[in-house]
């Protein structure tokens, strides 16, 4: 079972395979084998499941390090979709999750995507307290710049 608790432990495993299973799941159990799903919100499954993956990969071609924090980057990457928000590949998390209640018409898949909205805004206080030691003002002034969560429209 160690390595079972291995696999869960990693966010995207829970955000991606975890999640969708019990939420998809507790729908087919509830309706007796079948699920009404609302397939007009597939895209944003793939949309938050593309944007995850494709900041990732260009994350760690600029910026080195590992898949995660854990790993911290070695160059602090600005430019790309971290010049609109500095945190795209939690918001792909967060969109694939919205999305997936949206998809599977679910409180819980809701009440899963709120819980892990907050989760996420809680630890990249963290992150962003490693980067700013990591970086200093550097970090400081892109902060400024760049909104956390939500694109600026107008700037």
């Amino acid at each position: 079972m160690e390595w079972a608790r291995d696999l869960l432990r990693r966010t995207p495993n829970r955000t991606f395979v975890l999640y969708p299973a019990v939420v998809l799941g507790t729908k087919l159990i509830g309706g007796h084998g079948r699920a009404a799903l609302s397939w007009g919100f597939a895209p944003l499954l793939a949309w938050g499941y593309l944007e995850y993956r494709l900041c990732g990969l260009y994350r760690r071609r600029l910026g080195r390090g590992g898949p995660g924090i854990d790993l911290p980057p070695e160059d602090l990457v600005t430019s790309g979709p971290y010049a609109v928000v500095r945190n795209p590949m939690y918001l792909g998390h967060i969109i694939f999750l919205v999305g997936l209640a949206l998809f599977a018409r679910s409180w819980f898949g809701a009440v899963i995507a709120a819980g892990t909205a907050w989760w996420f805004n809680q630890r990249v206080k963290e992150d962003e307290r490693r980067l700013r030691d990591q970086f200093g003002q550097r970090y400081v002034e892109y902060q400024a710049r760049v909104p956390r969560w939500i694109p600026r429209i107008f700037s």
